[in-house]
């Protein structure tokens, strides 16, 4: 694959702690894999940025200017558009996760809310998933308000609010008022995407203002260390109590080499540094996790020295 076109990748993470996703600078997921973080990559664009699909991207006609900042303290990211004629949209995209039914609630799921601020803003919608690392495109199958996406690995379906001819055909439409992309497991949504959508983000907000509420967070470099602490928290896999080192696999290590890592698994030593500066902040969550995965993987090894790395189910064996 080539080279990304920007060796600084300047992405904004977005996640739930179960799957995560890259998002450019304007406003394209370029990289997310399920149906956890070591799954197969349904966007992918990031490891080939010349090469057609592997993304999710919603383009505004005549864009002049991109603007983009997390809602204060959540991981949930506002990608403001404005094209030449100054009509202007927003954008809002995260990974649901919250408490509900006395669990918590984090699915393999993203949501993107599309509303029109100004103007009459015209857009294109670049929804091209991939499947088997970007080999091969799904042969993606649609309703009336739902494309279905067959991904071996783990099959999903965008539900919409949006007309599916210009997405399915790429031509461009104009927003009138809102457009919701709920990108999930195949099942059927319990109300209309649009109050879905709604829900969820509401929900999800009201859970990180929360989380970082109980933080203990210095007087000092307050906005840094809790941006870094929402960061480290989308790195950790609930499920198993594991902790990846990075969303991304594959990228090269520097410019015109062939060295290049998957991330995507836990390091014992590193993953401790990370339960470290979550417990100094006060989020002991992450470390009681950690140490069930630590104590799953001591049993497996039946005696024999640990590893210095493992996948994030605890498996030993890595390809």
């Amino acid at each position: 694959m080539n080279e990304p076109r920007d060796e600084n990748l300047p992405y904004a993470v977005i996640g739930n702690s179960r799957i995560g996703a890259l998002i450019d600078e304007r406003g394209a997921v370029n990289w997310m894999c399920v149906p956890r973080f070591d799954g197969d990559p349904v966007f992918c664009s990031l490891l080939d940025p010349e090469h057609p699909g592997g993304r999710f991207a919603i383009e505004l006609e005549g864009c002049a200017s991109i603007e983009q900042s997390y809602l204060r303290n959540t991981p949930i990211l506002r990608t403001v558009m404005t094209d030449t004629r100054g009509a202007t949209i927003e954008i809002f995209d995260f990974c649901p996760r919250f408490h509900q039914h006395g669990r918590l609630y984090a699915p393999v799921t993203m949501v993107r809310i599309v509303h029109r601020i100004s103007g009459r803003p015209r857009i294109s919608i670049d929804f091209s998933p991939r499947c088997e690392w970007g080999a091969r495109e799904p042969q993606s199958t649609f309703g009336s308000h739902h494309i279905r996406i067959p991904i071996p690995s783990y099959a999903l379906r965008l539900t919409t609010d949006a007309p599916l001819t210009p997405i399915l055909e790429r031509r461009k439409i104009y927003i009138e008022y809102g457009l919701t992309f709920i990108l999930g497991p195949d099942e059927t949504l319990a109300d209309e995407p649009g109050e879905t959508g709604r829900r969820l983000l509401a929900e999800t907000k009201k859970y990180w203002l929360n989380w970082v509420r109980n933080l203990a967070v210095p007087f000092e470099w307050q906005e840094e260390v809790i941006r870094a602490a929402i960061t480290l928290k989308l790195n950790t896999f609930d499920d198993t109590g594991a902790i990846i080192a990075a969303l991304t696999t594959s990228i090269p290590e520097a410019p015109n080499t062939q060295r290049n890592w998957d991330y995507r698994f836990c390091w014992l030593r590193d993953a401790y540094f990370v339960v470290n500066a979550l417990n100094r902040l006060g989020a002991t969550g992450s470390m009681e996790r950690y140490l069930g995965f630590i104590e799953n993987i001591v049993a497996e090894a039946a005696g024999s020295a640990l590893q210095p790395v493992y996948a994030v189910n605890g498996a030993a064996q890595l390809e």
